[in-house]
């Protein structure tokens, strides 16, 4: 016969179990840049499969950051696309991928990274309590400004600069990717 503890022990891990299962199910792989971005690979597992995102991926790698996006997190990360760093001034994206502009590099792609795991549901839901926007306090320590635009989010930089999310809620397992149409600069 079973003790009342075992029972609950069992019970516990079933619950467990169920709810690990549920959020797996929820998080269903995604196409990005023509690859299965999976939930269960972390950020640069999955970002260095996308064709869209080759240039960010390069700057990453540049900056040194491959490692810390590996890393535990969680991470949301508003991931420019190759279209995004396109509209960048020409020479502007080889510049810094020099060597000497490792530091300017890196302050502006982690000014695209907020700490924690935040979904589109999660970024409505701080718009909405928010009256309208969302400060969102960057890894680089500057701020971005989220708010509804239609049926979609625009982030906005400290500058004024303007990106729409327009593949939103790719599942890593550290974290959440959110694709955009254009680089944000810090100040």
């Amino acid at each position: 016969m079973q003790t009342m503890k075992t029972i609950m022990k069992k019970g516990l891990f079933a619950a467990i179990l169920c709810t690990f299962v549920s959020i797996a199910y929820a998080q269903k792989p995604k196409e990005v840049g023509g690859a299965m971005m999976y939930p269960q690979k972390n950020i640069i597992e999955n970002a260095v499969n996308s064709k869209d995102h080759t240039t960010l991926v390069a700057a990453v790698k540049a900056a040194g950051l491959v490692e810390t996006l590996q890393g535990a997190g969680p991470f949301t990360v508003f991931a420019p696309s190759n279209t995004a760093f396109g509209k960048l001034p020409s020479g502007t994206v080889d510049n810094l991928l020099k060597p000497e502009n490792k530091g300017a590099l890196t302050g502006i792609l982690t000014y695209h990274v907020v700490p924690g795991r935040l979904d589109a549901k999660a970024l409505a839901k701080q718009i909405k309590d928010g009256n309208g926007t969302a400060m969102l306090k960057t890894v680089a320590g500057g701020s971005l400004t989220a708010k509804m635009k239609g049926k979609g989010i625009e982030i906005v930089d400290e500058k004024g600069g303007m990106a729409m999310v327009d593949i939103s809620d790719v599942y890593q397992s550290n974290g959440v990717i959110h694709s955009i149409d254009t680089v944000l600069m810090p100040k």
